[in-house]
C-alpha cells in the first residue's frame, strides 16, 4: 500500500570518537529513560553533514571533534512505545578524535545531556545487554569502527544551493 505522503526519514549525524581504546559517549534523557549514545543529533537546514557533526559533538560533549573519516550511512526504524510515533532514522556517522586534551572550559552541554564519559568496548557491551543504548546504531557504529571501516570524508558532496537555495 502506497502512502500519498512523501517518506521523510530523520537525518542525523554522529561522531564516533575513540581514544586509547575507549569511546566518548553521552548519557542523555530520552522519552524512554536515561540512555547512552554517540555524540549525535539532527542535521539542520543549511549545514553539511560534516558541519553538523562538528556542531553536535561540541554541543553534547564540549569537545572539539576532529573528523578523520566517514564511517558509514546507517538506517533504523523506531516506534515509541507510549505514543506509537514511527520514525525512520538515516544516520551519517564520522569517526575521528578530539582536539586538545579535554572539554572547552565553561561550555554548557546541550539540553537533555547529563554527562559525557569515556567507556571501554566491554562497558558498552554491558550497557547494550542492559538495554541502555539509545539505538542499535550506537553498537553497529562501534563495531564498524573497531573492524577498521573508513571511507573518505569527501564522499559526501554539498552543492552551493545548500547555502543559497535556488529560486525557481
Amino acid at each position: 500500500m502506497q502512502s500519498s505522503e512523501r517518506f521523510k526519514p530523520s537525518v542525523t549525524v554522529a561522531a564516533i570518537i575513540e581514544r586509547e581504546g575507549r569511546y566518548l559517549l553521552v548519557e542523555e534523557h530520552t522519552p524512554e529513560g536515561l540512555k547512552l549514545n554517540n555524540p549525535a543529533g539532527h542535521l539542520e537546514q543549511g549545514e553539511t553533514p560534516l558541519q553538523g557533526v562538528l556542531r553536535e559533538a561540541l554541543e553534547e560533549t564540549a569537545h572539539h571533534f576532529r573528523p578523520e573519516a566517514l564511517l558509514g550511512l546507517y538506517m533504523s526504524r523506531f516506534q515509541r512505545p507510549h505514543t506509537a510515533e514511527d520514525v525512520t532514522y538515516l544516520r551519517i556517522a564520522y569517526c575521528g578524535g578530539i582536539e586538545g586534551e579535554g572539554p572547552v572550559p565553561g561550555l554548557a552541554l546541550d539540553k537533555g545531556i547529563v554527562r559525557w564519559l569515556w567507556l571501554s568496548p566491554d562497558e558498552i557491551a554491558a550497557a547494550r545487554a542492559a538495554g541502555r543504548l539509545r539505538s542499535p546504531l550506537v553498537w553497529q557504529c562501534l563495531q564498524d569502527h573497531s573492524a577498521g571501516r573508513r571511507l573518505p570524508l569527501d564522499l559526501i558532496q554539498a552543492d552551493d544551493s545548500l547555502f543559497r537555495p535556488e529560486i525557481k
